[in-house]
């Protein structure tokens, strides 16, 4: 307003009457503000220029030599330009200064200790023999007191002819001296009101900047650490200088997160450390963690560019790939997020690039490195990338059609696996670095969500598992040598429990020596404390399902004469369901040529009938299932003393069994088998003595098993199950079974 003022009204309606004193002073004053004013909007980009860059420790300045020639010339040029294009050359060779620096830099890279990143502000030279006058710093303070002093010059100057309006002497014949005094005081107020609201926003701005520590507070409240006050100051002359440039709203649409994210796509290596590090620290802070990440998954190409970011191998961009695999670790623990970082191209090979086994690091420690780069690999944080690409692993494994990514990449599996490796000293020795135990730890996590996938892919999976020859092997160190690690050997029998599901498997599991033996040691082992109870009941799992229509397997487990402590463990309320799934398989399947071996499985019959009469559920279940076949082993006579041994008469048991089928007259989905077993029991019965046929007649048998014929389904026609899959079919049919049964009661 005052510029038009000046020159529309007493440049241009009274510049032949205007005293020259006053001339020059309007002419000054217009001079100052247009120097103010550029300085101002210039402040803003050498402040950028400031915060433009993280200087990397140790790097040589004088590096730039090469390119200096190149500035000086372009400077001298400049002279003859507009000051404003001059200004913006000088900020946009800096940057090449900066870049060159960082080129320089690596190629410098010596044996000693990697140096780490240092944050403190930027002072890019623009020449390398006038550092300190041409410091993107220094610039930046002398456009900032050129501000001040122009406008305490403007105040003083619109004061002095405010206070003594001397306007010159008036012409013989001038009719507009009054209008002239008033256009000259309106514009000397002008001027000074302009000043003065000038130095008071700056006096403002110190107190609540400076003084308040404004950027401190935000960087505190923003919980980004002692680094992160360079990315609140980037932000924040950012957003200013949108304010100024633009309108106010493009600065208040702003916000952290869009501000990193767009820093990711600089080419910057500076520039995409401070992105990659604000998303990070809002990524595991819990106020900010679910906007954050609900942002980034909406973006796919900021994902993408994380993703990128793991195969980063340079040793100077550790902290960057850190950084991404952290947030990606985070992203993927969201199932919606990790559908999409799973479908990014190319995402399951970056996740592999940041598995590296010690043991074979050789080669990997070189491709990170690099042929031209000699680092030390001691410092390189190999084990950081380990837990953290084991961790996106295990987060990405949830999801059924994630599993069948990580089986279908090349190598990964295997990669996987190698970190199943614990060695004795490693489980038995205390000092032993814990994440060390994590990796093993994680790794069988992985392995685990894999060997347990449902389907088809659950399938081939297990498949591809069980033919890497270090799985099996490795789970067995594991169990025989991690009594501290009750976790670990939890997890590795779980692994073994789903790969035999497999056929194949479940041979390879059997046939690698001593698994069986240290199974059952866990299985058996007293005084274990409570609380790692779940871990022999694990092992009583595993060893059922191996002995599940396993002829060979069932041979080793009669090998290492087990049996009598098995029926032993029947009267044990921890083990005794897995004790009778075991000793069932091992009657079903071990043939007749084991017979022998196996008579010693019928002194159980008066703790398994007990339990038939006492208990529900799936003890009931497995306990009627161990009937039907411990009794096959006996004959009628032996079988009556074990009936009088258990105080129960055959009538009773009878009821019990019919009483049973009435409960259940649909197929129970907690214990599918409860009706198979019963009817196996029941034949059993009838073909031992004939009195009992005429019990179950007159209990009602037939109508419950026309019931049964009417009620069968699928469900009943299996052993075990992986999801809603069924596995191992029976041999004989339910309603085979039913016809047998019928058939007897309709003989008598």
């Amino acid at each position: 307003l005052g510029f038009i003022w000046a020159t529309v009204v007493l440049l241009g309606g009274f510049a032949i009457t205007l005293d020259k004193t006053d001339f020059w002073f309007i002419t000054i004053i217009l001079l100052i503000e247009g120097t103010r004013i550029f300085s101002r909007s210039h402040e803003l980009e050498w402040q950028h220029q400031a915060t433009w860059s993280i200087t990397d420790a140790g790097i040589n300045s004088f590096r730039a030599i090469r390119s200096s020639s190149h500035f000086i010339i372009k400077a001298v040029k400049a002279i003859f330009q507009p000051i404003d294009d001059a200004v913006r050359k000088q900020s946009r060779h800096s940057r090449e200064i900066t870049e060159s620096k960082h080129l320089t830099s690596r190629r410098k890279w010596d044996r000693r200790k990697i140096p780490t990143r240092t944050w403190t502000s930027s002072d890019v030279p623009l020449l390398p023999y006038a550092q300190w006058v041409f410091l993107s710093r220094n610039i930046s303070k002398l456009l900032y007191w050129l501000q001040l002093a122009s406008a305490t010059a403007c105040v003083v100057l619109s004061l002095m002819k405010l206070i003594k309006h001397n306007y010159g002497e008036v012409a013989k014949g001038d009719t507009d001296k009054r209008n002239r005094r008033s256009a000259l005081n309106i514009f000397y107020a002008l001027a000074l009101a302009e000043a003065a609201l000038f130095l008071l926003e700056k006096a403002y701005w110190e107190w609540k900047v400076i003084y308040c520590k404004l950027l401190d507070e935000v960087n505190k409240e923003c919980e980004l650490g002692p680094s992160g006050r360079i990315s609140i100051r980037r932000f924040f002359y950012d957003a200013y200088s949108r304010c100024v440039n633009g309108s106010i709203f493009d600065g208040l649409k702003m916000d952290m997160v869009s501000f990193a994210m767009d820093l990711l796509a600089s080419n910057s290596p500076d520039e995409q450390l401070i992105g990659v590090h604000i998303l990070r620290k809002f990524a595991v802070n819990e106020r900010y963690s679910e906007d954050t990440l609900q942002k980034i998954g909406i973006t796919l190409w900021v994902m993408e560019r994380l993703v990128e970011m793991l195969n980063w191998k340079d040793p100077q961009e550790e902290e960057v790939r850190e950084s991404a695999a952290e947030i990606l670790s985070k992203l993927a623990s969201k199932k919606q997020n990790s559908l999409r970082v799973a479908g990014i191209p190319g995402v399951m090979e970056s996740i592999s690039s940041l598995l590296n086994n010690k043991r074979s690091s050789g080669g990997a420690a070189d491709e990170i490195c690099g042929k031209n780069i000699v680092c030390d690999h001691e410092n390189y944080g190999f084990w950081t990338f380990n837990h953290l690409g084991l961790l996106i692993l295990k987060k990405l494994a949830r999801d059924h059609d994630n599993c069948g990514r990580i089986g279908n990449n090349r190598g990964l599996l295997p990669k996987i696996i190698d970190f199943t490796h614990a060695g004795e000293r490693l489980l038995k020795d205390e000092t032993v670095s814990q994440s060390q135990i994590l990796t093993v730890k994680r790794s069988l996590q992985v392995v685990k969500m894999l060997a347990s996938t449902t389907g088809t892919t659950g399938k081939q999976l297990r498949r591809e598992i069980s033919e890497v020859v270090f799985t099996i092997s490795n789970i067995r160190d594991i169990l025989r040598h991690g009594e501290k690690h009750p976790m670990l050997q939890k997890l590795g029998i779980e692994i073994l429990t789903s790969l035999a599901l497999e056929e194949d498997a479940t041979e390879r599991i059997g046939g690698t020596g001593g698994v069986l033996k240290e199974l059952f040691n866990i299985f058996f082992k007293q005084g274990m404390p409570e609380n790692q109870n779940h871990v022999r009941i694990a092992a009583g799992e595993a060893l059922a399902m191996l002995a599940m229509e396993s002829k060979s397997n069932c041979h080793r487990i009669l090998k290492l004469k087990v049996t009598e402590k098995l029926v032993s463990a029947l009267a044990d309320r921890l083990l005794r369901i897995n004790s009778a799934r075991i000793v069932r398989n091992l009657c079903t399947y071990s043939g007749a040529d084991c017979f022998t071996q196996l008579r010693g499985v019928t002194t159980a019959a008066p703790t398994v009938l007990k339990a038939i009469m006492s208990e529900e559920n799936k003890l009931q279940e497995v306990m009627v299932g161990l009937a039907a076949q411990v009794f096959k082993f006996m004959t009628s006579q032996e079988s009556s003393i074990m009936f009088e041994r258990a105080g129960i008469q055959e009538a009773e048991l009878a009821r019990a069994l019919v009483q049973t089928l009435q409960k259940h007259q649909y197929p129970p989905i907690k214990i599918p088998r409860m009706r198979r077993f019963v009817i196996e029991l029941a034949i059993w019965m009838m073909r031992d003595k004939e009195t009992n046929i005429q019990i179950f007649k007159d209990l009602g048998m037939e109508k419950e098993l026309e019931c049964v014929s009417d009620t069968t389904s699928e469900l009943e026609s299996f052993d075990i199950f992986s999801g809603s899959v069924g596995m191992s079919r029976h041999s004989t049919t339910i309603h085979s079974l039913v016809e047998t049964a019928m058939k007897l009661l309709d003989d008598k």
